[in-house]
């Protein structure tokens, strides 16, 4: 691996810039939201949630992003995308943590509906991406009684990532908690939602660089991301990771890859001065994984059931390099 790595990377690091994606498990502050189920996740809740606890897991989450990319990039991720924070207090500790700190990290967050509390967010480096503007897409599943069930918000960012325009995307789609038939109907449904938005951006600009990340509760193989998202004018690079049986997360003893970045094709164009992908990876160190048991080699999470493991999160977080093209002398 090392030696393929250095044969795809000629450019200098200053020119090489991370783009990432991490689900941090449940990252509640030690507050009970009265709006929001998120009872377990305080002092005196079942899970015990105090301050020691909270402030191990901020510790370990930034310690883990400070390191994502940095083999190739002189810098921590230009952008993090995340999902599992309860609110914007949380996601403002963990960029004024001492790991994080220095690296000029801003970021954008915005309450949803989620009935447990759980939004996405997305963190970026004000030195090297300079944000324009942001917006979030409810998503909303009318139910057979009448009801709607809310999960949660697709974010929208758009900046200028090294003086050129890119627009994220950041997702979390519905689990397979009551079954994966169950319940796909509403990963297409977010598909679609993406879709949506995907030709709204391109309303307004034919030529956008794209990018769509998060959880999406399926495979990259899977129909709702397959099918309904990547489509013929986006690339998955996480596709030929899973084929080689690398995933973010494990159920049943089943790696799954989840965790997913998908790129508008032309960033796979190599042009002078213009940002394109290079390569991509999952992030699974050995000190991420859980060393011994049923469950070795799985990411080592906070809680496994109601047990506390003091763990990082049950997903391994993934990266992508975009590289940016030196301008060729006339």
């Amino acid at each position: 691996m090392a030696s393929l790595l250095s044969s795809l990377f000629k450019n200098n690091s200053d020119d090489i810039f991370t783009i990432a994606f991490y689900n941090v498990e449940n990252l509640f502050d030690t507050k009970d939201d009265p709006k929001t189920h998120d009872d377990d996740y305080t002092s005196g809740g079942k899970r015990r949630w105090g301050y020691k606890r909270y402030n191990d897991k901020v510790k370990k989450l930034t310690s883990v992003i400070s390191q994502l990319g940095t083999k190739r990039s002189k810098n921590p991720p230009a952008i993090v995308g995340l999902v599992e924070v309860e609110n914007s207090q949380v996601v403002q500790d963990l960029i004024r943590h001492k790991n994080l700190a220095k690296y000029h990290y801003d970021f954008v967050h915005y309450d949803s509906a989620d009935e447990r509390g759980i939004d996405v967010a997305l963190l970026y480096n004000k030195q090297i991406f300079e944000l324009l503007s942001s917006k979030t897409y409810p998503l909303y599943f009318d139910e057979g009684d009448g009801s709607r069930d809310y999960t949660r918000d697709v974010l929208r960012v758009t900046g200028n990532l090294k003086g050129e325009r890119i627009t994220i995307l950041v997702n979390h789609w519905s689990s397979r908690r009551d079954g994966e038939e169950e319940t796909k109907p509403k990963r297409i449904k977010a598909a679609e939602l993406n879709t949506t938005i995907i030709e709204e951006i391109k309303a307004e600009d034919a030529a956008a660089k794209i990018i769509i990340m998060g959880d999406f509760n399926d495979d990259p193989t899977s129909e709702s991301v397959k099918k309904h998202l990547v489509g013929t004018d986006f690339y998955n690079p996480m596709e030929s990771l899973f084929a080689k049986g690398i995933g973010t997360l494990t159920y049943n003893k089943k790696w799954n890859l989840f965790d997913q970045i998908i790129l508008s094709k032309n960033f796979l164009n190599s042009e002078p001065g213009k940002l394109h992908f290079k390569h991509a990876e999952v992030f699974n160190k050995k000190w991420l994984r859980i060393a011994k048991g049923k469950l070795k080699g799985s990411p080592f999470r906070t809680f496994i059931g109601p047990w506390y493991k003091g763990g990082f999160s049950d997903h391994f977080p993934v990266y992508a390099y975009l590289v940016k093209e030196k301008q060729r002398d006339l």
